[in-house]
């Protein structure tokens, strides 16, 4: 994995994706299958995501399915997606893992209600939210391949895309202090169906920090709960003949 896992492991590991039925339909005009297997509400590398793609019969409908958030390249083992869910925009079309899906003009829109960053303002790291204002998701771009499990199941896996953060307000105060600045591409709906359908040349002008409202706050994750401090189950009430 080499290269992939030195350049992509710095960015967005963390999301909150959109599983709403109502909330595809009305923001990304894509159904749902119901019978794909429910998402977390969270969702970390190698976790199983809904993505948007267009239909393989070239009738240009989008349709969702579930994918590995992790790209896996042909041959891997499912672990290799542990490292290569972001795939830089600048290398994209070069390294090993992704450049099959991007020669191929295989992009994808991946779904989110909000993504997570670390930021390390207080001096050590501290989760933040970052989402669109008013609680409209956000249209990530991402990439996507299909990949063939030992056990001979057909999976697809996918990565988001990245950019450089540099003067972006937000992104910028993410991660640590020497660590380069990068940010998912976050595209506009107007932008979609050009996204999934451009040729593969045409495709980077997308490749921009986003300009648009982001809000973000502070959103530590709850603390685990040891098996010493959870809640003991409460003691069973007494058989009435025990009482006496």
């Amino acid at each position: 994995m080499g290269q992939e896992a030195a350049e992509e492991s710095l960015m967005c590991s963390n999301y909150q994706p959109v599983t709403s039925m109502e909330r595809l339909m009305t923001f990304f005009g894509a159904e749902r299958n119901p019978d794909l297997d429910p998402s977390p509400s969270e969702i970390y590398p190698m976790g199983l995501a809904p993505f948007i793609r267009l239909h393989e019969s070239g009738s240009g409908n989008r349709v969702i399915d579930n994918a590995v958030f992790g790209m896996i390249a042909p041959g891997k083992e499912i672990a290799y997606g542990r490292k290569t869910y972001n795939a830089r925009s600048e290398t994209v079309h070069e390294l090993y893992t992704y450049r099959t899906a991007w020669a191929k003009g295989w992009r994808c829109i991946i779904p989110a209600e909000a993504i997570f960053e670390p930021c390390y303002e207080t001096g050590k790291a501290v989760r933040w939210c970052i989402q669109q204002a008013g609680g409209v998701p956000m249209g990530i771009a991402g990439i996507y391949r299909p990949w063939k499990a030992p056990d001979g199941r057909m999976l697809w896996t996918m990565s988001m895309l990245t950019v450089n953060a540099n003067g972006h307000p937000i992104f910028q105060r993410m991660h640590r202090p020497e660590d380069e600045k990068r940010m998912v591409v976050i595209l506009d709906p107007s932008e979609y169906d050009d996204w999934l359908s451009c040729p593969v040349d045409s495709a980077r002008r997308y490749f921009r920090q986003w300009a648009g409202r982001l809000d973000a706050f502070a959103a530590p994750t709850p603390p685990r709960i040891s098996k010493s401090q959870a809640p003991k189950p409460p003691e069973p009430e007494p058989d009435s003949d025990e009482l006496f």
